[in-house]
């Protein structure tokens, strides 16, 4: 079964991280077929490698499936974010049919224009308080390592996920209050350069909202909490797709076959004797 669209957008898959859903992100480029497709930013998270070295071969497989739709005639178009932001002084270079670029207008099938960007530039702690910033990415990383056990458990049981930081980001008022923030910071940007709207990922929310004054507000989601997609469809539509549910219509099933053998150096290794 393939899922067929005129462009696809995702953001925020964090190979490098062990809770990244590379499997599940690789299946789902094995089966996708579009014109073109954007990824807006974080995909690989390169914190997450100085920390530790994990590799497994589900991100391998994620790297050639992404080459190989290159080759097939794909435009690929990568705008890094802030967990992979040493390929922005690369912007405007073609690497393997893959072109970078910090941002990127993109036009839909019936004529508006939409602005690329990760989003991290809008986002207040990331630009003013680095060390803040990976703090409280350190925190979010350990938060989805106890979700993932979690997780675990619950699967084998017969329920189905649940997400410790979503409920968080519901629940307490500040979070609530940033994501409004940025979502009102990208949007004006937008609005600022006359287009008509705005597609991120960065905040791990998928969205769609069409504000009053006309700008649309789209975010791809990630591939950590969730597995979510943005598409655009051959009319123009714009819509997130869950990707787990998608999958599992079309008879996908981890393979424990291919089950994630990770390789791991960490900062203690790379220093013995």
């Amino acid at each position: 079964m393939e899922f067929t669209f005129r462009t696809v957008f995702v953001s925020d898959v964090h190979l490098g991280f062990r809770g990244a859903r590379a499997e599940e992100f690789a299946a789902f480029l094995k089966r996708v077929r579009c014109e073109r497709l954007y990824l807006v930013g974080d995909i690989v998270d390169m914190w997450a490698l100085r920390q530790r070295w994990t590799w497994p071969v589900t991100h391998n497989q994620v790297v050639r499936r992404i080459l190989k739709l290159a080759k097939r005639g794909t435009t690929i178009v990568y705008v890094p974010g802030n967990h992979d932001e040493s390929l922005r002084p690369y912007a405007g270079i073609d690497l393997a049919g893959i072109r970078v670029a910090k941002q990127a207008v993109h036009r839909t099938a019936d004529g508006r224009r939409f602005l690329v960007c990760h989003g991290d530039e809008f986002d207040l702690v990331v630009q003013s308080s680095p060390l803040l910033s990976k703090l409280g990415t350190l925190g979010y990383d350990w938060l989805v390592g106890i979700n993932r056990r979690v997780n675990d458990v619950r699967g084998a049981v017969g329920l189905g996920r649940w997400s410790f930081s979503q409920t968080i980001k519901k629940k307490v008022k500040s979070a609530c209050t940033f994501i409004s923030k940025f979502e009102q910071a990208v949007g004006d940007e937008a609005r600022r350069r006359s287009l008509d709207g705005v597609i991120c990922g960065h905040i791990h929310e998928p969205r769609i909202d069409v504000r009053d004054d006309g700008i649309t507000y789209a975010n791809c989601g990630d591939w950590i909490e969730r597995a979510s997609a943005l598409v655009e469809h051959h009319d123009g539509r714009l819509e997130i797709v869950d990707v787990e549910r998608m999958l599992r219509e079309a008879g996908w099933r981890p393979d424990p076959v291919e089950a994630p053998e990770h390789i791991e150096v960490t900062e203690e290794a790379l220093h013995a004797p």
